[in-house]
């Protein structure tokens, strides 16, 4: 064993005697075993989808509703969607010069239920992946389509309520104490609304307690997110936004969905990983722990397909892996293979 790798199982050994970092660790290798990065970029991939015809439809209902009326006007730049990253800083730069059209409205509303159908379709297929549920187990077409709108309705009730609640707040304190404490009641709702969005979305033989610990962790991460969503961004594209324009702004975005879609599914994962104890995990193989093997088995084991197909998984260990790449064979020592070759098969 050289020295660097005698460093590397020191840092493997130390990660695994400790929980905190044996759950961290578990947490990044579930990840990146259920190809998290994928499951991210779908994500990220049909919320721009359905947030663009959703901005085309909201822009052309403010600009039937807005058009002439400054006193609605200031009442949509003092709400919330103007917080919102990139598009607030747009709609408080446009505000007055919006106005409505027949024809980006009805495009707006067929865009918007294209992709906010897809995007619930691909975050129920995220939570299969993160749970490893076999793919014979997983609901057909119109059970998923009823969980899409249980997820809109759950969502569209979420907002008002979070809405709600921080108007109250503001209403009732002022200056830095409504600022806190409208982060405070946003944090409190997004972990509430993760946690509903999460049991419409994971399969239902998952326990509900087993759904909060990474929506405890999801929830100030969204609001802080969404607080400071517009900083970031505006930080990362301060140059950019100057030179490219609208193409800067859907940059911007996809940063900021992508972002977004992160949470998501570290969160699941996170509940996978508590749920199921799947740590310790290694990080230089072999040896295989038995969090890695029950890890790399679910898997394998998601992979089926039709009720007649059924998988089974089994490990070799290192000392016999040893004796079937050719322990027992002696120097000079030819050994036969009887088994047909490749041009002896038809």
């Amino acid at each position: 064993m050289n020295p660097i790798e005698r460093a590397l199982r020191g840092v493997d050994g130390f990660q695994q005697r400790h929980r905190p970092s044996a759950v961290v660790v578990g947490v990044v290798r579930k990840y990146g075993d259920d190809r998290g990065g994928l499951l991210a970029a779908l994500i990220t991939y049909y919320g721009f989808v359905a947030l663009i015809p959703l901005l085309l439809l909201l822009s052309t209902v403010l600009g039937f509703v807005l058009h002439g009326h400054p006193g609605a006007q200031r009442s949509v730049l003092d709400s919330a969607l103007a917080d919102f990253p990139i598009i607030g800083d747009q709609l408080r730069q446009n505000v007055h010069s919006l106005q409505g059209s027949g024809l980006a409205l009805l495009i707006g509303a067929l865009g918007m239920l294209y992709g906010a159908l897809g995007i619930a379709q691909v975050l129920q297929h995220a939570m299969a992946e993160v749970w490893n549920v076999p793919g014979v187990q997983r609901p057909g077409y119109w059970p998923r389509l009823a969980r899409s709108l249980l997820l809109f309705a759950v969502l569209g009730t979420g907002l008002l309520l979070g809405t709600a609640a921080a108007a109250l707040v503001a209403t009732a304190l002022g200056g830095v104490p409504a600022r806190i404490g409208g982060l405070a009641v946003s944090a409190l709702v997004n972990t509430a609304l993760c946690l509903a969005c999460f049991r419409v979305l994971t399969p239902r033989e998952i326990p509900t307690r087993s759904l909060w610990p990474g929506c405890a962790l999801a929830g100030p991460l969204f609001t802080a997110l969404q607080a400071g969503g517009s900083l970031l961004v505006t930080h990362e594209l301060r140059h950019a936004s100057q030179v490219y324009g609208f193409f800067a702004t859907v940059i911007g975005l996809l940063f900021w969905l992508y972002l977004t879609a992160q949470i998501t599914v570290y969160a699941a994962e996170t509940n996978v990983v508590l749920a199921r104890r799947l740590w310790p995990r290694s990080l230089l193989q072999p040896p295989l722990t038995a969090a890695d093997e029950a890890v790399l088995s679910s898997v394998a084991r998601q992979e089926e397909r039709r009720p007649e197909q059924h998988v089974d998984v089994s490990f070799q260990d290192e000392e016999q892996d040893d004796e079937a790449h050719g322990g027992e064979e002696e120097p000079g020592e030819a050994q036969t293979d009887d088994r047909p070759s490749d041009t002896d098969r038809p």
